[in-house]
């Protein structure tokens, strides 16, 4: 669905009960919204669709690039790995006919509200499904990609500037209208922007100074946000204030990470599944 952006680029413009499962993941990875170093402990909570999206905001205009169409499939993405980190959905288990994790499909786990409005609807439309779907025909789905009129029903609308409110309301993005010569817009610019900075730097740390060489090693939560940014076409506005020589060395290993073959990744021990059939999902794409 996207590439790894390189240096030039930076000067271009009923039966729900039988659904919930055991998955074989282990489940104490994914207790809550933020499985993250007790560094972060004391920082805003933020879901991964809301540091995806502030990842892909100009600043002070306060909307995403207007060439990148593939931020909206890849914020789909991050709510079904935040619902598989909060233990709510997981993928069935690999049988002899469906070994890949394209093949697999979502079942669900736990149908308790997160307290989130995207993640719950999303939620209820896993639970209302039978039968049920792949990682893929749901990031499909959720967008709106569909040529099924009966299926549109599980299109989640509004999701950016949904998103948006909350990152208003808590207290990162303001909200203004800008005129665009033949129509006004709601734009969010960043008012907290040292928490813009920490999320870029802890990505920026996480493939330089704490570099392991390992996703298996890596915070569940960073990992996933890498290949999210990746596959949402932002990864370019994490490392873009990179020196030129951190920046290759950043660039290089983001590629590197995002080119392992999932299907491996995701068999690995303690490996979480649904970031690897995420990805796997978007390299098809």
């Amino acid at each position: 669905m996207t590439t790894l952006t390189h240096r030039a680029r930076r000067t271009e413009v009923g039966k729900s009960s039988e659904k919930k499962v055991e998955c074989e993941e282990d489940t104490n990875q994914d207790r809550g919204p933020d499985n993250e170093d007790s560094g972060d402990s004391k920082d805003i909570r933020l879901t991964l669709m809301e540091e995806v999206l502030l990842l892909g905001l100009k600043d002070k205009e306060g909307y995403t690039s207007f060439w990148n169409d593939c931020i909206s499939s890849g914020l789909r993405g991050g709510i079904l790995i935040e619902l598989a980190m909060r233990g709510r959905i997981c993928l069935e288990p690999p049988t002899m006919r469906k070994k890949r994790l394209l093949d697999r499909k979502v079942l669900l786990k736990s149908d308790s509200p997160t307290g989130d409005v995207l993640l719950d609807e999303t939620l209820k439309h896993i639970k209302a499904t039978e039968p049920t779907e792949t990682v893929q025909t749901w990031i499909e789905l959720l967008t709106g990609e569909t040529w099924n009129p009966f299926k549109l029903q599980y299109q989640l609308r509004n999701v950016r500037e949904r998103i948006a409110k909350n990152l208003v309301e808590k207290g990162i993005l303001t909200t203004e209208k800008q005129n665009f010569l033949l129509f006004d817009m709601t734009t969010h610019p960043v008012t907290n922007t040292t928490e813009k900075q920490r999320l870029v730097k802890k990505l920026q740390d996480s493939v330089l100074e704490r570099w392991v060489n390992d996703p298996q090693r890596m915070d569940k939560r960073t990992l996933a946000l890498l290949v999210l940014a990746h596959s949402s076409d932002v990864l370019e506005n994490v490392f873009s204030s990179l020196a030129d020589d951190k920046y290759d060395v950043a660039m290089n290993r983001a590629k590197d990470l995002v080119e392992l073959d999932p299907e491996v990744e995701g068999t690995k021990h303690s490996a979480t599944e649904m970031i690897w059939a995420v990805l796997a999902a978007f390299n098809k794409s």
